[in-house]
């Protein structure tokens, strides 16, 4: 069995930016569910940059691939925000590179002058506040969908 392309999809890789609440819920929705190494964080003050690596469930093709009876996808994305003036996290231990993180949502708080804070919130009480000096986010698909290793679609009892 081969994993599946971008080419089977008829897709092309997402590559969304936000300067907004409601272009960041689109991002907060298409990442909901993806989870990622602790190690696969990234701070660069001095370029006022914050990262992440994800491996995300593809929303975008879960009816799809239920219609067509064919595996749920994966694909790896980088989660990056630019003008952070500051990262906090909670519940998080950095200091095991083993460790799995999942994300639930991203959310901005605005403040004065577009400034804010951005809240990405994680499964088991774990949480990343960004604060910017104006929300800029992108997130991009960067390698071929992968068969999602569980071959399920994530879910949330109610």
């Amino acid at each position: 069995m081969t994993d599946a392309s971008f080419e089977d999809g008829r897709e092309a890789p997402l590559n969304l930016g936000a300067e907004d609440s409601d272009d960041l819920q689109v991002i907060s929705t298409l990442a909901q569910d993806a989870v990622f190494p602790v190690t696969e964080m990234t701070w660069r003050p001095s370029q006022r940059r914050f990262g992440l690596l994800l491996n995300r469930f593809r929303w975008e093709d879960k009816d799809a691939a239920a219609r067509r009876e064919r595996s749920f996808e994966r694909v790896q994305s980088v989660l990056v925000f630019n003008s952070v003036l500051s990262v906090a996290s909670q519940g998080i231990d950095r200091g095991d590179g083993d460790v799995i993180l999942s994300l639930l949502s991203v959310d901005f708080e605005p403040g004065e002058d577009g400034a804010g804070q951005v809240l990405l919130t994680l499964a088991g009480d774990g949480a990343i506040r960004l604060s910017v000096e104006a929300l800029d986010a992108t997130l991009k698909d960067v390698t071929r969908p992968y068969l999602a290793p569980s071959g399920q679609a994530p879910h949330h009892p109610e």
